[in-house]
């Protein structure tokens, strides 16, 4: 007896609507790997529409005060708090997540992300007018931009979400978001809850694949094109937007190194750097997930570290004991479980390394040593719970193998030595340092990379500013 599949549909215009076509596409749960609803698989009509309907809205979201955007962005903020547990069911059937991490870890960032903001929104900085050239004053505005299309990704699909929309909206600009292919079912709710807030067609979301999420970026009518995904995708994007010269941010794939010196409290650092590397299954850009550690510790490290990766459990989303959940896709399973089988012979799994359970994409919990910089585990996202250690002499080699990477997005130094500390912060090319900590975000402080990683800020007031613009208004005094 088959089970009828819920029915997700498009956000467009203030009502929800079906593809204008009829396709769809069946949603995942990746604890189950059972299909639990449709989805919308959008194309060019829908794609129209919604931009058709964020370019309507715009004048008008555009002109409202500051205080009128604040007022509505704090409202979305306390229905996220109200409607947490619809949000939080939502996410755990798209991700698989453990219910009780979800709660704790997603949903309060989230609706502080959401009032901050709301409180740029009345920050509107700029240089003050003055007369910089006699008879003349000048001012400067600060504009939204207009349209932004906007592509989430699967692995924090709500959170990243609120990553998108807040500053857009904040600065007065309209939406139209995609998530992913594989996790459109919190966004859908998203929808919901935000369009008993805001004007029809400020905030749009449609459903798809990636040539969806290509329709949207060649569209003539956004002015911005931000995306949240792989180095590949983030290529594309700034590819399609160049022919039109549209605004880009990208925030793309990491490989953050984790540099762990001889004079650190080890078992202090072991615990964090773990969680650090497994929450979420690894599914996280920023994720502590490649290790070096000065040669004097490493076997002790090494050691430590294989046995809390055996004491980390991954499972089913109502188990308080699990770490993480699965995976998010079969295709992430085989990419994951690829890096373990191709590992070179002088690799060794020193804990995990294969797939746990018959239903489902989970993998364990997987420490591999003895590598080197050109290791393609080294080199490549693996985008999964897998935590890689090499061993180094000094701080020289430290910062050659830590930046010896494509990617630069976050990194963090483990010592109790400030000076060091401080020495190593600016040596790493990365768009965050961490010190003796790995992971926390704060609504305040930007977050964001360099080199492969993309380019652009979410969150602080840099993130903020990505979605204005700056005008120059001179009036003669005469």
């Amino acid at each position: 007896m088959s089970t009828e599949l819920r029915r997700l549909r498009n956000y467009i215009d203030g009502e929800f609507r079906d593809a204008v076509d009829g396709r769809t596409t069946e949603v995942v749960n990746p604890a189950t790997g059972e299909a639990y609803a449709t989805a919308p698989l959008s194309g060019q009509a829908d794609v129209d529409a919604a931009m058709a309907a964020a370019e309507a809205a715009f004048p008008a979201w555009r002109d409202t005060t500051p205080a009128e955007r604040q007022k509505a962005l704090l409202k979305i903020a306390d229905a996220f708090e109200e409607r947490a547990e619809e949000l939080i069911a939502a996410e755990v059937e798209n991700t698989g997540k453990p219910i009780g991490l979800t709660r704790s870890e997603e949903i309060p960032p989230m609706v502080d992300q959401i009032r901050f903001f709301a409180g740029a929104a009345r920050m509107l900085e700029g240089r003050s007018a003055g007369e910089y050239m006699e008879g003349m004053t000048s001012i400067v505005r600060r504009e939204p931009v207009g349209v932004c299309a906007q592509v989430a990704p699967w692995n924090y699909p709500m959170m990243m979400a609120v990553w998108k929309f807040a500053p857009a909206i904040a600065a007065g600009n309209t939406v139209v978001l995609k998530p992913s292919d594989t996790t459109p079912a919190s966004t859908v709710l998203i929808a919901e809850i935000i369009g008993s807030i805001l004007p029809k067609g400020v905030f749009n979301v449609i459903t798809g694949d990636r040539d969806t999420g290509r329709l949207m970026v060649e569209h003539p009518i956004p002015a911005m094109a931000s995306i949240t995904g792989s180095v590949r995708a983030g290529m594309s994007v700034a590819e399609s937007a160049s022919k039109d010269l549209k605004r880009v941010h990208l925030e793309l794939g990491g490989k953050a190194p984790v540099v762990v010196f001889a004079d650190t409290d080890i078992a202090k650092a072991v615990e964090d750097i773990s969680v650090a590397g497994f929450f979420n299954a690894g599914q996280d850009c920023t994720a502590a997930t490649r290790v070096l550690v000065q040669e004097g510790i490493h076997d002790e490290f090494v050691s430590a570290l294989a046995k809390a990766a055996a004491e980390t459990k991954t499972g089913q989303p109502d188990d308080e004991d699990v770490l993480y959940g699965p995976l998010n896709n079969p295709n992430q399973l085989k990419q994951v479980a690829g890096f373990i089988e191709r590992l070179p012979a002088h690799a060794k799994v020193e804990a995990g390394g294969h797939q746990v359970g018959e239903k489902g994409y989970f993998y364990a919990p997987t420490v591999v040593s003895g590598l080197k910089q050109d290791d393609e585990i080294i080199q490549r996202e693996v985008f999964g719970p897998v935590i890689t250690v090499q061993s180094f002499s000094d701080e020289a080699q430290a910062v050659e193998w830590a930046n010896g990477v494509e990617y630069a997005l976050a990194s963090s130094v483990w010592t109790k030595d400030h000076g060091r500390a401080m020495r190593m912060s600016k040596a790493l090319d990365f768009g965050c340092v961490w010190i003796n900590t790995h992971i926390p975000l704060v609504a305040e402080m930007p977050h964001g990379g360099f080199k492969k990683s993309g380019y652009g800020k979410d969150l602080s007031g840099y993130g903020f500013d990505d979605y204005t613009r700056i005008k120059h208004v001179m009036t003669s005094l005469d």
